[in-house]
């Protein structure tokens, strides 16, 4: 059986989230939702994850898994509000305590808080398999975007989160903490070694002038056309070119809350004694 994939384009942080079941009526994983977040007021909202939502609801589907393919650094998560409203388990690759280690020092968090994935339902290992209703899917080990990077195969589709881009737009960038170029071009050699019809799903879509968004492409088409790494690139060139280019790279606008978020899985740090909940911003630190 092959899935059904519906996407939801977030247009305030070119994020695209997924539904993918086996039938109406049937059972469904959701992938990279999002928790709209306005950092000028500091406030939270659910538009984005309603739709996706709503959409579960239409077509009667049962949630089992609700998938994040790493702790993004541009949006904030809404695993936990689609859990309260759809049921299902959060989970993330067993790297993820990696990313927790380091960003817990970042951002010198509570005491309490635990760098073993204690947070989320179930941490991935690479290769590890699993089942949405009747459909069979692998969890696949991508590291190089961040040390955690997972993605997702569900039969001919591959939920591949920022380790790829649309051919135009290139792969992911290595220079947040833990990052590694050499890593991300082996993961994305790895993901192209499937069969060249595989249906390869974007996290995010950054189109160039005159290109509407667009977030499926598949093997065949990233091996011929991707701007950085099409068949011939060498993992050196590569990796010169991806040194390079991150250089010139500003911060994504959320990455401070969203990381600060998502390694608790999506839940905001626990309320101060006034019962407001605070998100950090280091200063001169990264």
């Amino acid at each position: 059986m092959q899935p059904q994939v519906q996407a939801f384009f977030d247009p305030a942080t070119w994020t695209v989230s997924y539904v993918v079941y086996d039938r109406p009526g049937g059972h469904a994983a959701v992938i990279d939702s999002v928790l709209d977040f306005d950092p000028k007021s500091g406030r939270t909202r659910t538009v984005s994850a309603d739709r996706l939502i709503a959409f579960v609801r239409e077509q009667g589907l049962t949630v089992q898994w609700i998938l994040e393919t790493h702790a993004h650094a541009d949006h904030l998560s809404a695993a936990p509000y689609i859990r309260r409203e759809l049921g299902g388990r959060i989970a993330i690759g067993a790297a993820i305590t990696k990313v927790q280690d380091v960003f817990k020092r970042v951002f010198h968090l509570e005491p309490q808080f635990r760098t073993d994935g204690a947070q989320f339902d179930h941490l991935w290992q690479d290769e590890e398999t699993f089942t949405i209703g009747e459909l069979q899917a692998r969890a696949l080990s991508v590291p190089g975007h961040t040390p955690a990077c997972m993605a997702y195969q569900v039969g001919d589709a591959v939920f591949v989160g920022d380790t790829l881009f649309m051919p135009d737009v290139g792969t992911a960038r290595c220079d947040f903490p833990g990052g590694d170029a050499h890593a991300l071009y082996r993961s994305v050699r790895k993901l192209l070694s499937l069969p060249p019809h595989t249906r390869l799903y974007m996290c995010h879509d950054y189109p160039p002038p005159g290109r509407a968004p667009a977030w499926e492409s598949t093997v065949a088409e990233q091996r011929a056309h991707n701007i950085h790494i099409h068949d011939g690139v060498s993992e050196e060139a590569f990796v010169e070119m991806r040194t390079k280019r991150d250089a010139t790279l500003e911060m994504p606008t959320l990455i401070l809350p969203s990381v600060q978020v998502n390694i608790r899985a999506g839940e905001l740090p626990p309320p101060e004694a006034n019962g407001v909940s605070y998100l950090k911003i280091p200063v001169n630190a990264l």
